[in-house]
């Protein structure tokens, strides 16, 4: 919780108190903020469209883009070497 300090309509300042907002989604790998997630609680989140939620694509909101796309590399390598 975070104090916000309000202003009333009859003149006096009132303390009230938020919940604050979540840290921004970070890859496990790079350390990058993941973009296209937005940072929102748990139950905010849960409202928003399926596609809002994070990107359409292979690990999507897991993933930063250049660690997906070395991940995806690697295991198309591997696959050609296996055969």
């Amino acid at each position: 919780m975070r104090k916000v300090f309000v202003r009333t309509p009859g003149g006096r300042t009132v303390e009230r108190y938020t919940l604050r907002k979540p840290s921004q989604p970070v890859c496990p790998i790079t350390g990058q903020k993941l973009h296209g997630i937005p940072h929102l609680r748990p139950t905010a989140l849960r409202n928003l469209a399926k596609s809002k939620k994070r990107p359409q694509r292979a690990f999507g909101g897991v993933l930063s883009s250049r660690a997906a796309r070395r991940v995806i590399m690697t295991k198309a390598r591997n696959s050609v070497d296996e055969q």
